[in-house]
């Protein structure tokens, strides 16, 4: 605190977001295609159709084939279709298996029978990536935790750091030396949607405080866990077999009640199936609320008596459910969706500039001194592999997902490799490139890729750009013109870089320094 409380704010602020931040860019990337998960997992499997028929009728014919490929596994997770997600998704465990993971199958809606779709973990790995890092989950949440705390602190400093934080929303000065217009560049993507960064940090971090600090629930309710959660969010004790068999009844008439209590359902989970003590338990949808806390009927497996429904919530038990609703958007139609998009990418500017800011002002004073140092050799190749480097890796992804044999074993994890063999392939190039060049060639890359997504989806579906606009198909339609729209906006940005590459080094001039009794200097925050 020996420079004044504003400078050390500009301290803090800058390493606070250096040292986490090609995690952070990853996460908010990551976190930002996650608003359109399910339109990608729709994508990413084109031979589903979207079906006419009735949620009690798939309902109906759902039960029919777990029944058969599920039987004997203690509960059956059954994920409705709706206008977003067209499939029906079914976990289960098979009879006889001793792992704890559960099966997993996409059925057709209008015959229950499972559908001979391509293997893809689709949106959900994005989805999990932001928040596991694709690491044991227990590890990724305590990293991603970590980094958002220092996200925060990032914010806030940053807030406290600028005296002019609304005039610098309308301040850019291109072309300007020393990193000017980067600092300007990271002021405007910062302020744009400052509401949005201070709301999707806080609420991320809201999403695993029972992990990071879960004393008070501890405490409070003596170590009981299943205790706090069953009164928290109102999940239900699991029910204790009766090892006699029984026969589920019909979930159609279960489906129908909770239709006419709350208009959409989202999923459907059964405990205990064939035993006497089977329960049935029929969850809201979220699409049209903005609490993410579940809503649920409860019937009787065997005779279809329904027990209970979901009571009112408790103010603290509402404002959790608000706080995971916010954050992650499921309640948004497509107008809001897309605006949280939007902000999403600001905030992936916001990170990214900053840490080219960094890189910019390290750089210029060891130009001063002719010598460049590991570390900022090593800060350029990071800043390459994380900010243009993993748009380049998100496409290989679609395009392995089109491109990779529809019957290869384990084809989902053959995607995620290639995922991370193109991303560890544009952290190297830019190792051992000129650190101008290896961000042109990097962006020019992921440009290419992006651009070719919907040739690609030409060459190897029946559902490309052609026939998706006649046929009114929003999500293939859309998924395509969006994969055009990041192109052209990379493309742009390695044009850029290769003009600023090709122009000649502005001449600086020589500015006398003002006395020290003039004014303190603006404090400059990265």
């Amino acid at each position: 605190m020996k420079n004044g409380f504003r400078q050390s704010m500009a301290w803090l602020h800058t390493w606070s977001g250096l040292l986490v931040g090609w995690i952070l860019f990853a996460v908010f990337a990551t976190g930002t295609a996650t608003y359109f998960r399910n339109e990608i997992s729709q994508y990413m499997r084109p031979e589903l159709q979207a079906s006419e028929q009735s949620l009690e009728r798939t309902a109906q014919l759902t039960f029919a084939t777990l029944q058969r490929i599920g039987a004997g596994s203690p509960t059956w997770f059954i994920g409705m279709p709706d206008e977003r997600d067209p499939g029906v998704t079914v976990f289960y465990r098979r009879q006889g298996s001793t792992q704890r993971r559960f099966d997993f199958a996409t059925l057709d809606p209008a015959t229950g029978e499972p559908v001979e779709a391509r293997g893809t973990r689709g949106g959900e790995f994005f989805y999990r990536f932001h928040f596991e890092l694709h690491m044991q989950p227990l590890w990724g949440r305590w990293i991603v935790s970590f980094c958002a705390m220092m996200m925060l602190v990032a914010i806030i400093s940053g807030i406290i750091t600028h005296r002019r934080i609304f005039a610098d929303f309308f301040t850019f000065r291109p072309g300007k030396a020393a990193g000017r217009s980067w600092l300007d560049a990271h002021n405007a993507f910062a302020v744009l949607a400052l509401p949005y960064h201070l709301m999707i940090t806080y609420t991320g971090l809201i999403t695993l405080m029972l992990m990071t600090m879960p004393w008070g629930a501890q405490v409070v309710y003596k170590g009981d866990t299943r205790a706090f959660f069953n009164e928290a969010i109102g999940a239900m004790p699991a029910p204790r077999p009766a090892r006699q068999a029984a026969p589920l009844a019909d979930p159609g008439p279960m489906v129908a009640a909770a239709l006419r209590e709350w208009g959409s359902i989202g999923r459907i989970t059964v405990n205990l199936p064939g035993d006497a003590h089977a329960l049935v338990q029929v969850s809201r949808g979220d699409g049209d609320r903005l609490s993410a806390n579940p809503q649920t009927m409860v019937f009787n497996g065997v005779t279809g008596a329904h027990i209970s429904t979901t009571p009112m919530e408790s103010a603290a038990a509402a404002t959790r459910g608000v706080t995971y609703g916010l954050h992650q958007g499921r309640f948004a139609r497509p107008v809001m969706r897309a605006l949280f998009f939007l902000s999403g990418l600001a905030g992936c500017a916001m990170v990214a500039t900053g840490l080219v800011l960094w890189a910019a002002k390290i750089r210029q004073k060891q130009t001063a001194r002719k010598r460049r140092t590991f570390g900022l050799w090593l800060v350029d190749s990071l800043n390459v592999g994380a900010v243009a480097g993993l748009p380049f890796a998100m496409a290989a992804f679609f395009h392995a997902n089109r491109l990779l044999p529809l019957h290869i074993e384990d084809r989902q994890e053959w995607e995620v490799k290639v995922f991370f063999a193109a991303w560890v392939l544009t952290l190297v190039h830019a190792m051992f490139r000129r650190i101008g060049r290896a961000w042109i060639e990097v962006f020019a890359l992921a440009a290419i890729a992006a651009l070719a997504l919907p040739l690609v989806n030409f060459a190897t579906t029946g559902r490309h750009l052609g026939v998706s606009l006649l046929r009114g198909d929003v999500v293939m339609a859309g998924m395509d013109l969006g994969f055009v729209f990041l192109g052209l906006l990379f493309a742009a940005i390695a044009r850029k870089l290769w003009l600023r590459d090709k122009a000649p080094a502005p001449v600086r001039k020589s500015r006398v320094p003002r006395p020290a009794a003039s004014a303190p200097a603006e404090v400059e925050p990265a």
